[in-house]
């Protein structure tokens, strides 16, 4: 099923894996994922962090990488198919027509994760349309037998989930939904037209104002086209989501406390979140079921992550609270079975 693994272009301490996935139900030939590691020493712990991207997005932010590995989690990240490492010459970059395509190298990543730390519990962490997949994957997941929790996962991080469309309310409506369901059925390849900004991108990236450093081939500034068929499957996620999940384990939100719209790079972009509508998060942030705590960390950008350094050092805080406080809620149920099953 896999390869082996090899180094990453990340660097030292940083290797990929291969995942086969087959041939593509959108037809466009042979599809893999791939499978990073941050490894600067040998594994011993058995508890993992398994990430997962955006839109127009790959894993290269190696800080998050290192702020897991100090707390002890082993660290993975997956470039979902047709995304970064994954991308193959001739296919649609991030293009989809079912968010449930994605369940097999999530479901094999983390196998994959959890045969690397013997068996222990692997953390999910998500960014953007990653927020959304994730808790999608994690309400079928529960639905099986042992649940989400019995399948390894002691909870999620979702960084800014992508739960609706931003924008005016007509872009919501039942009339807009229909459109865009019956074009993307039939013209699924077609490009929603809409204006390609690079504003997010400029603040963000080394080359324009910004302080981070990635593959603009895989993360372009102006982001990579949006088609009918792939907007089908966010929208049907989004309702799916809305109906209300169940993930199965306690998630973290992190989002900004604001969103800004701008035509061109403006400093404020550096101080709130340039995609998304922060207040749509927040309203549909309680339909993942389980234990939910939400958090809007002021300064934020639209990835918490790749914040200015106050900010990140206030969303990695959060962070570690709440990862000691999911550390003592599994030692507390644990405590709690084992005293049931002596009774």
């Amino acid at each position: 099923m896999v390869t082996t693994w090899v180094p990453d272009v990340l660097g030292d301490g940083y290797q990929q894996l291969t995942i086969p996935l087959g041939k593509d139900p959108d037809g466009e030939g042979e599809v893999e994922a791939t499978l990073v590691r941050y490894q600067p020493t040998e594994i011993t712990g058995t508890h993992a962090v398994l990430y997962v991207h955006g839109f127009t997005d790959y894993f290269f932010q190696q800080h998050l990488a290192e702020h897991f590995a100090e707390q002890g989690y082993s660290f993975f990240a997956l470039d979902l198919r047709k995304c970064g490492r994954a991308l193959r010459p001739g296919q649609t970059p991030h293009f989809v027509t079912d968010l449930r395509m994605y369940d097999f190298e999530l479901n094999e990543a983390l196998r994959l994760v959890r045969e690397q730390i013997s068996g222990g519990h692997v953390l999910l962490v998500a960014h953007s349309t990653g927020g959304l997949i994730l808790p999608l994957w994690l309400d079928r997941l529960e639905r099986r037998h042992g649940g989400s929790a019995g399948a390894g996962v002691a909870g999620v991080i979702l960084n800014s989930p992508w739960f609706d469309l931003h924008g005016p309310a007509v872009l919501r409506s039942a009339g807009t939904s229909a459109a865009i369901d019956a074009l993307g059925r039939v013209s699924s390849k077609r490009p929603v037209p809409l204006q390609r900004l690079d504003t997010y991108g400029s603040s963000l990236h080394v080359d324009a104002n910004g302080e981070w450093e990635y593959d603009l081939d895989w993360k372009p500034l102006t982001g990579f086209p949006i088609t009918f068929g792939w907007l089908r499957a966010i929208r049907r996620g989004h309702a799916r989501l809305h109906q209300g999940l169940d993930v199965g384990v306690p998630s973290l939100i992190l989002r900004s406390k604001q969103t800004v719209r701008a035509p061109s790079y403006h400093p404020t972009v550096d101080e709130a979140d340039a995609i998304l509508d922060v207040d749509q998060i927040a309203r549909w942030a309680g339909c993942l079921g389980n234990r939910t705590t939400i958090v809007p960390i002021e300064g934020a950008r639209h990835d918490v992550f790749l914040s200015t350094a106050k900010p990140l050092a206030d969303a990695f805080h959060e962070v570690d609270l709440w990862l000691a406080w999911l550390h003592a809620h599994h030692l507390t149920d644990t405590e709690t079975r084992e005293t049931g099953a002596s009774a």
